[in-house]
């Protein structure tokens, strides 16, 4: 452990966690054991216990195992919004010994195309407002596409009337597939497969987030369970997570944070959590009065968008004792105006994909503005000039890099990435995380800047290679750059600048550029801005200069707004449910 790091660790946390040398799965078995009859989910006033919860688990992997003829490290995809379904299902993937593939559920055919062959995955678990999706990678054949679908219906776990607004997704009856490999979830439930023995261990797979680059295809991040142990029981110990805790769990579980702090801590502790599949401020308000919630995790965006409802004063927030997040730096004014309506401090943290959730965050006693936080449990982080890989001095500018229990094995079937990914430094294996950033004289540590090419909209990660490689297949593009502007509300959005093809000159318009990408691919990455230029600068080996593009924009925009006197975008913009 690097101890200059820690001069504020938070009181009575101890410096060093000791991992369970179990699998995730034993966890929902001991909840299960101690809180039978206790809700761990509760959706929409429907409750499901953590006895209900097991047997939904094992009768999952059962049916996983028996008829979709899953095997021991089989990757399996899951695809779908924030619900039961969604939780059981991943719990069941790995009593089936298998590794869960979280999917967005943004994502469309096409780019739902790319998880399912570089994965290898051959089931995919989906609710049935996503099918449409899924249909056209069915019966491909033998190992090239998907064989076997088990079909949610998120109305299923309605079994109540309840206070707190229900969209029509999750409201809508269940609906009929009558095609070979597809099965509804209900009628999996019903044939009561016993799944047989459990026998992963820590150092085997278990999750396998997808994450991008400059590559432009998604890669997966290979995490034991060790991997994910360690943040799962680092976030419950880091704030004092208690068996009666109750969270608001409405970042998506797909997302490494919403996934480990929303729904995998929470079956460590015996928590109960709130699920929501969409953010509503309205509903996360009545959510947090009705069920006395203690802790929520959220974006700036959805922080920002909660503290401006005009109605927030009408709720009893009075139970709330932690509100903490990432992704995003928070404003100074919305932190402050949080502490006013609460008395709480909104504690930042730091993490990706490639860690399974955070590496540093702030102490709860003592957080910083807009700042990463401290290295947590075990973790050593420094600061390094990218170039020559060289360790720099306290206070100055240069790459973040981290070796910590939590970070990944390496990306699925691609050395190459894995080992530009990586450095050797003191003998130590450290994650190279593309962000740049410097350590003040309390040992926190604060983003700069990016070295990687990527844009933080709303809190999700885009990749503009990714996004490039998509709208690479309208005819009417010639060549497109990707880039990251300002936003008041997202933080950032995506432009993009596009070369039209000398056929299309003239016909075609910028909205049908974006309305043609929000059909392709998922409503996060969609450009909102499209602006047609004549052509694209370019280095002397061809490469277009997506930096000095980025740079030429926002010099622009902030003279725009010098001279207009107001803040933010010039494009349209979208919530933290985008």
């Amino acid at each position: 452990m690097n101890e200059r790091h820690h001069p504020n660790w938070p009181p009575q946390v101890p410096k060093h966690l000791t991992l369970p040398e179990t699998n995730i799965f034993y966890n929902a078995e001991v909840s299960a054991a101690r809180f039978p009859n206790k809700p761990f989910i509760v959706f929409y006033d429907t409750p499901v216990t953590f006895g209900e919860f097991k047997d939904e688990t094992e009768r999952i992997a059962g049916f996983l195992l028996q008829e979709c003829h899953v095997k021991a490290g089989d990757r399996v995809l899951l695809y779908m919004q924030n619900s039961p379904q969604w939780i059981i299902a991943y719990y069941g993937i790995l009593r089936a010994n298998s590794v869960v593939v979280p999917v967005n559920p943004m994502n469309m055919s096409g780019e739902l195309a790319h998880y399912v062959e570089d994965s290898e995955a051959t089931t995919i678990i989906a609710p049935q407002c996503l099918f449409a999706n899924v249909e056209p990678l069915i019966g491909r054949g033998p190992g090239k596409g998907i064989e076997h679908v088990v079909v949610a219906t998120y109305s299923d776990y309605l079994k109540r009337p309840s206070p707190i607004p229900v969209p029509e997704f999750v409201a809508a009856p269940r609906k009929t597939f009558n095609i070979p490999g597809v099965t509804p979830w209900r009628e999996v439930l019903e044939r009561h497969i016993a799944p047989g023995p459990l026998t992963t261990g820590p150092d085997d797979l278990c999750v396998m987030p997808y994450t991008s680059g400059t590559t432009g295809k998604p890669k997966g991040c290979m995490h034991t369970h060790r991997s994910v142990m360690s943040t799962l029981l680092g976030g419950c110990v880091w704030f004092s997570a208690p068996p009666d805790g109750v969270y608001l769990s409405i970042l998506p579980f797909f997302h490494v944070t919403g996934m480990q702090g929303g729904m995998n801590s929470a079956v460590f502790s015996g928590a109960t959590i709130i699920v929501l599949p969409r953010w509503d401020r309205e509903a996360a308000a009545l959510c947090m009065q009705k069920y006395r919630v203690t802790a929520w995790q959220s974006i700036t965006a959805m922080m920002v968008d909660f503290l401006s409802n005009p109605k927030l004063g009408e709720y009893d927030l009075s139970s709330l004792t932690g509100a903490r997040g990432g992704g995003a730096a928070m404003p100074d004014a919305i932190a402050r105006k949080l502490k006013s309506l609460t008395g709480l401090d909104y504690v930042e943290g730091y993490g990706m994909s490639e860690t399974i959730a955070g590496t540093h965050i702030n102490p709860p006693h003592r957080p910083k503005p807009q700042c990463l936080g401290i290295p947590v449990f075990d973790v050593d982080s420094r600061v390094i000039d990218p170039v020559t890989l060289q360790e720099l001095p306290q206070g100055e500018t240069g790459e973040i890099i981290v070796n910590a229990p939590q970070v990944m094995q390496g990306y699925w079937r691609n050395p190459k990435a894995t080992e530009e990914a990586f450095i050797e430094l003191d003998g130590k294996r450290f994650l190279r995380t593309g962000d740049l950033g410097h350590i003040d004289e309390d040992g926190y540590f604060f983003m700069t800047d990016r070295l990687k090419r990527m844009i933080n909209a709303s809190g999700y990660k885009v990749w503009p290679a990714e996004v490039e490689a998509l709208m690479y297949r309208h005819p009417a593009i010639h060549e497109v750059c990707v880039i990251g502007v300002k936003d008041v509300k997202r933080g950032e959005t995506v432009k993009a600048l596009v070369v039209p093809a000398a056929a299309h000159a003239g016909t075609i318009t910028e909205q049908e550029i974006i309305d043609w990408a929000h059909e392709q691919m998922a409503s996060y990455k969609a450009p909102r801005i499209v602006e047609f230029v004549t052509s694209l600068p370019k280095s002397g080996s061809g490469k277009i200069l997506w930096r000095k593009l980025q740079e030429e924009d926002a010099a622009r925009t902030a003279a725009a707004s010098e001279n207009n006197g107001s803040n933010g975008s010039t494009g349209s913009t979208g919530g933290a449910s985008s």
